[in-house]
């Protein structure tokens, strides 16, 4: 009788909760979550677990890591030929105000779509308007050999405008 006592006592919220399910006889057991295992720094390891561990990885990871060196990009000459285009330009402040010019525009833009994105429904919209001009691209420039010629065309133009070389 003590342990139905305790039994109804230690489980009353339960109780009224789960009211719908049968009540049986009331058990010693409780349940409860089991132990998680203790914490294992990487020092606890055996030397023999962390070589198994390292011999587990992708070999192609590995292999790829140690051939990369020969098509590596030489850091020196880039910067060399960086500095030599920048002592070339006669107009460095334009350089910096176009560049910071871009920057501030992608933050902008960013806010812009954060803003859209947060308005219900409209972001849908506005995967299905960009689906519809896609498609409309495909079909217009991209599907037929001619039109392909022609947009080749539309960009050395724009290109040709853009370097001042028309």
């Amino acid at each position: 009788m003590a342990a139905a006592a305790a039994y109804a006592t230690a489980y009353t919220n339960t109780a009224v909760l789960v009211s719908r399910l049968p009540i049986t006889k009331p058990t010693a057991r409780c349940s409860s979550l089991p132990l998680l295992p203790s914490r294992l720094s990487s020092t606890s390891f055996p030397a023999s677990a962390k070589h198994f561990s390292e011999s587990r990885r992708s070999p192609l990871l590995q292999i790829r890591a140690s051939s990369e060196d020969s098509s590596g990009l030489d850091t020196s000459e880039l910067f060399t030929d960086l500095k030599e285009k920048w002592d070339a330009l006669e107009n460095k402040s334009t350089v910096l105000l176009y560049g910071g010019g871009a920057i501030v525009a992608v933050w902008l833009s960013s806010i812009v779509v954060s803003a859209v994105n947060s308005v219900p429904l409209l972001p849908k919209i506005m995967e299905l308007v960009g689906l519809g001009y896609t498609g409309w691209f495909v079909y217009r420039y991209l599907l037929f050999k001619s039109s392909r010629k022609e947009l080749a065309t539309d960009i050395e133009a724009l290109k040709n405008k853009i370097a001042g070389t028309e």
